[in-house]
């Protein structure tokens, strides 16, 4: 019983994980749904659009199609990583119950699951970062005063 309840605290840390991983894993497909939405609503109005506003409505959607594929990678890292932890989670048992030396393995997947957890994060600031850097709010709406004016 003694080494049981060591299996199940030495797998809780990658539970836990595995929690974090699908937190983030909704965060992501909420900023995907929202990107998707933008480009179907700018889609719809596109024929409908001449001059600048069409120029400004295709550079928006260019700009949507790269955010896109940014969370998309950033979504397929952090599935990747959850399987790994999940394989993990099953070396530990296996360790456990048959007595195999796979210590280096699970250190490996470890590993894999930590730096696909940075992969996906990494590209999740890129494409925040991709968003704002693309949003300029016009100063005719900001109303600042004279003085405030930007550079």
């Amino acid at each position: 019983m003694e080494s049981t309840s060591s299996l199940l605290q030495s797998a809780l840390t990658p539970a836990f994980l595995l929690v974090a991983l699908g937190s983030m894993l909704g965060l992501f497909t909420g900023r995907l749904s929202r990107v998707v939405d933008r480009s179907r609503d700018l889609q719809a109005i596109y024929s409908e659009t001449k001059g600048q506003e069409h120029d400004r409505v295709v550079a928006e959607l260019r700009d949507l199609e790269k955010r896109i594929h940014i969370v998309n990678r950033a979504i397929a890292c952090g599935v990747l990583s959850a399987i790994t932890v999940s394989i993990l989670i099953g070396i530990l048992f296996v360790i456990e119950f048959t007595g195999l030396q796979l210590g280096r393995y699970a250190v490996g997947a470890f590993l894999i699951a930590i730096g696909l957890l940075a992969s996906a994060l990494i590209l999740f600031m890129a494409e925040v970062r991709f968003a704002i850097r693309n949003v300029r709010i016009s100063e005719e709406y900001l109303e600042l005063p004279r003085r405030q004016k930007r550079d």
